[in-house]
């Protein structure tokens, strides 16, 4: 391309931010700049661009700028401008899902809970942690050292005898007095100090409390404390690192790239604690360099997460902007390091041989993957074969019709694209009908917007649900589509399937076909995203149906009754004493809820 001379030069010497655009409007690629003038006029006199680059300055039509009043809120523009385009040029990192907590309760005897979202102010968050895997692992180790409840308040509350925790010495029962307030309150204070990364403190104060028990001949005590010591050594051993006061909150983020897959791994370490580690890989990484991979992660994941005082990376890069727009989100002082000695190192080296290991597998699944898609090209003579979508129909008796549409793309499910489809008007349990509506409201904008189409659509089932599919796609002119129906096999065993062509052709695949396995993958994945979805509604739909259905419980009423009690179990637990203390509930409703639900 060639940028008129004139535009660069009345480019500012400001920072700010700038769009590369196509003929088409598109944005190619969103970059920050200290100086506009200089950085954009960089890409039209270097000669020794990357291959990435000098593609996309083909590209470019024209570009566009903003002006911004420092480096940092570049930074944020650029990477909130990212996340919302998603250019083709931009390594772009999808990490959408919030992260655990593990939760200690408010309640007077407080409850050990798995937690998302905003925690309530009388309550004790620690974490965040880098998977549901982590939270209830530190929940078990938990709960065998100090015995907390798991169970809801509801629960709780209506409980009348110990449940099977308590027997296997899991849980302390203060549901039934087993335990005073004091001593629960003590093992609650003695979880968030060992929570907190106090495990030295705490060990000190046991070791203390034992010896006490024992002078004073009160060997059952000491028997127990002893034996907390004991599990608070293993757990110290398997989750505590060698870390000193602030330092003791710290993420460490380390890049690697094998065979042209680039793996970033994020270990959490928090209180002293190693809560464990997650890999992310980012799309449109090709051509990247470490380092650019590794900004590019930090500027967008901490955007939108809790950020630690301490991140240690393994690549040097510019960080005078990314502290400083970090530290303006965090409000605190945020500091990047990479030349560390000692421990830190150490914490560098291990997140990057996990970032290595993570690399090798992602390309080792990508080998695989395309060696599925080029058996299946082959066995079904489609040598553009890309984008494949897969259709599948789930309901109860005919209740609470769901169907799903699920997408694999180049060399992976790409679930950004996954939809379902709420089924309505037909007679239930008529799966030929559901189909025709799920395809005729996926394809019908693909129509009217001129949107993507499969090279391939696959529809979980026979003949039947193969006529019916070519039926809709004929109506709206898109009849071009290859279909494949993957009909189930004698007693439904995988492996067993066969392949319906439109045209009534059957094709049956050697097991070990790496084409049927990537077909199998497909309709696998339809199939549990499509159930995933009907459970949830029919819960929904049941939750809503069976206290409305009781005389006297309108909407307003069923909403009451489950704030109250925490859900519908715990309105089934209650006794009519306790619905009865329910907001608007009289003794006689009471009675007449309780008949209705036992």
């Amino acid at each position: 391309m060639s940028i008129d001379k004139d535009f660069l030069i009345s480019l500012p010497t400001l920072p700010g931010v700038y769009r590369m655009i196509d003929s088409a409007g598109a944005v190619l690629y969103v970059g920050k700049a200290k100086d506009l003038k200089k950085r954009v006029s960089s890409y039209f006199q270097k000669t020794d661009q990357s291959p990435r680059i000098r593609l996309m300055l083909k590209s470019v039509d024209h570009i566009d700028t903003t002006v911004t009043r420092t480096e940092a809120e570049a930074l944020l523009l650029e990477n909130n401008l990212i996340k919302g385009l998603k250019p083709r040029f931009n390594i772009l990192f999808r990490d959408d899902k919030s992260y655990p907590y593990l939760l200690l309760t408010g309640h007077r005897f407080p409850r050990l809970a798995y937690f998302r979202g905003t925690p309530k102010k009388k309550d004790q968050a620690f974490g965040p942690y880098p998977n549901a895997y982590a939270v209830r692992e530190s929940m078990q180790l938990l709960q065998k050292v100090f015995q907390l409840r798991t169970c809801e308040d509801t629960v709780f509350s209506n409980r009348s005898r110990p449940c099977l925790l308590h027997q296997i010495k899991r849980c302390t029962a203060p549901c039934v007095k087993a335990i005073s307030p004091e001593a629960y309150a003590r093992d609650v204070s003695a979880s968030a100090q060992l929570l907190r990364g106090e495990a030295t403190e705490l060990i000190d104060h046991i070791t203390e409390q034992m010896n006490s028990a024992a002078v004073a001949l009160d060997f059952e005590t000491a028997a127990l404390l002893r034996d907390r010591l004991r599990m608070l050594s293993v757990l110290r051993e398997k989750q505590f690192v060698d870390t000193t006061g602030s330092e003791a909150d710290a993420d460490v983020v380390a890049v690697a790239e094998v065979t042209g897959v680039i793996a970033v791994n994020l270990t959490m370490i928090r209180g002293g604690r190693h809560l464990g580690d997650r890999s992310f890989f980012p799309q449109h990484g090709e051509g990247a360099t470490l380092a650019e991979a590794l900004e590019a992660f930090i500027a967008q994941h901490y955007l939108d997460h809790p950020i630690p005082a301490r991140i240690l990376i393994s690549e040097a890069i510019e960080t005078d902007t990314l502290e400083a727009l970090l530290s303006e989100l965090a409000k605190k002082k945020i500091s990047l390091l990479h030349r560390v000695t000692g421990e830190r190192k150490v914490w560098i080296g291990m997140a990057r041989a996990n970032a290595r290991l993570s690399a090798e597998r992602r390309s080792a699944e990508r080998s695989n993957q395309s060696l599925r898609l080029a058996a299946l090209r082959e066995t079904l003579d489609l040598p553009q074969l890309n984008r494949i979508e897969c259709f599948d129909i789930s309901h109860t008796m005919g209740e609470a019709t769901v169907a799903s549409c699920v997408v694999y793309e180049g060399d992976d499910l790409k679930k950004s694209d996954y939809r379902r489809y709420n089924i309505s008007g037909i007679t239930p349990g008529d799966d030929y009908a559901a189909m025709h509506a799920a395809l005729i409201k996926r394809f019908h904008k693909s129509v009217e917007e001129n949107g993507v189409l499969p090279d391939l659509l696959l529809i979980d089932g026979g003949k039947g649900q193969i006529s019916t599919a070519i039926e809709a796609m004929t109506e709206l002119g898109l009849g071009e589509v290859l279909l494949l129906g993957v009909a189930k096999g004698e007693a439904r065993k995988p492996g067993l399937e066969t392949l319906i062509f439109a045209d009534g052709r059957e094709l049956k695949l050697a097991k070990d076909h790496p084409g049927f396995h990537l077909i199998q993958q497909v309709r696998d994945e339809a199939h549990r995203f499509a159930i995933t979805g009907h459970r949830a509604k029919r819960g929904k739909a049941r939750l809503q149906s069976t206290l409305e259905d009781i005389p006297g419980i309108g909407p307003k009423r069923r909403k009451q009754l489950l704030e109250h009690f925490g859900g519908l179990q715990g309105v089934r637990n209650a006794g009519v004493d306790a619905l009865a203390t329910a907001n608007g509930i009289s003794r006689e409703l009471a009675e007449t809820i309780y008949s209705a639900l036992h």
